[in-house]
């Protein structure tokens, strides 16, 4: 006991030297660490209502609670649309997963090549540009593209398509969803890769100059290894949120025409609990979807870990 007492002692003035010494860090995160207090992790006290009877007014714990145990969860596996739900998620996620992942890596070692500096940074700018324009006002110019006078349909009847209004069209909503989620995402998501390829040494691809490598050698053998840390955490990243897709999107473009295609965890939940007040049973859907994110976020992190040696932990 003695020895653990001395340990402590010196660790003691060791930790008040590094709060010390750090402390304007310190002070700058505090605004951040706040807001994930007060938005992300206080919010968590609401989810026993996912095993509860709730009604809005009453108490989450105490007199008056009724408790229903895994009632609301059984309810949503073996619901009518809980394999609908799950194949669109799994669906339009994975689109975005092939596309929206790998798009911005391929701009970033794209834009990497160009080697006039004001085009590179027009370029740039024109990508990043999207990521910045409500999605709201996106949605709204893409239902317009796609409608039946819209551009993208004249367009497609010039190259001899039919004319129709393809934001009601099932069989064309995952490519519309998948196409306006990367246009609007992938400039600003390469910002990350291009600021670590910058940071390359140079003299890397000097000397693979001088070895007689091609352009396309050199991205192969010193620009993607740089960057596989990155690719590896941002990959654990997407595969996590496979089951949370890009909500507030598809909400403002799909219609009940396109509910086969469209309708995924997080619309079922907002129509149910926020337009028709289910909490209970909308509470368990989302608690249970963020449960299979977690365990896809472990499996990829162990995947990633064994066979990269990167992950989140």
């Amino acid at each position: 006991m003695g020895k653990i007492r001395r340990q402590r002692r010196r660790r003691l003035p060791r930790f008040k030297g590094t709060v010390k010494e750090n402390i304007q860090i310190y002070m700058m995160m505090l605004p951040a660490l706040a807001l994930i207090a007060v938005f992300c992790y206080a919010p968590m006290y609401g989810l026993v209502i996912a095993f509860q009877d709730y009604v809005p007014g009453n108490p989450f714990l105490g007199e008056g609670v009724k408790w229903v145990g895994l009632r609301w969860f059984e309810k949503f596996i073996s619901g009518h649309y809980f394999e609908r739900l799950i194949r669109n998620t799994l669906v339009l996620s994975g689109l975005n997963l092939v596309f929206g992942f790998t798009m911005p890596i391929l701009f970033a070692l794209l834009l990497d090549q160009i080697r006039a500096l004001k085009f590179k940074k027009i370029v740039q700018t024109a990508s990043y540009m999207p990521y910045f324009i409500s999605t709201v006002v996106v949605a709204g110019m893409v239902i317009s593209f796609v409608d039946t006078d819209g551009l993208v349909t004249n367009l497609l009847t010039v190259l001899g398509m039919e004319r129709q209004n393809y934001h009601v069209n099932p069989t064309a909503f995952p490519a519309i969803y998948t196409i306006t989620n990367v246009w609007k995402n992938f400039g600003f998501g390469s910002i990350l890769y291009c600021s670590i390829i910058s940071s390359i040494d140079p003299g890397l691809y000097e000397a693979a100059r001088l070895d007689g490598a091609n352009r396309l050698q050199q991205v192969l053998h010193i620009t993607l290894p740089g960057l596989q840390a990155v690719i590896a955490i941002q990959l654990i990243l997407t595969v996590g949120a496979l089951l949370a897709a890009n909500t507030e999107l598809i909400l403002l473009l799909y219609t009940p025409a396109t509910y086969d295609v469209a309708d995924v965890v997080g619309t079922y939940t907002y129509r149910l609990g926020i337009l028709e007040g289910q909490y209970s049973y909308t509470t368990a859907a989302g608690l249970f979807t963020a449960v299979i994110g977690f365990c896809f976020t472990f499996a990829a992190n162990r995947i990633s870990d064994r066979m990269t040696g990167y992950g989140l932990w």
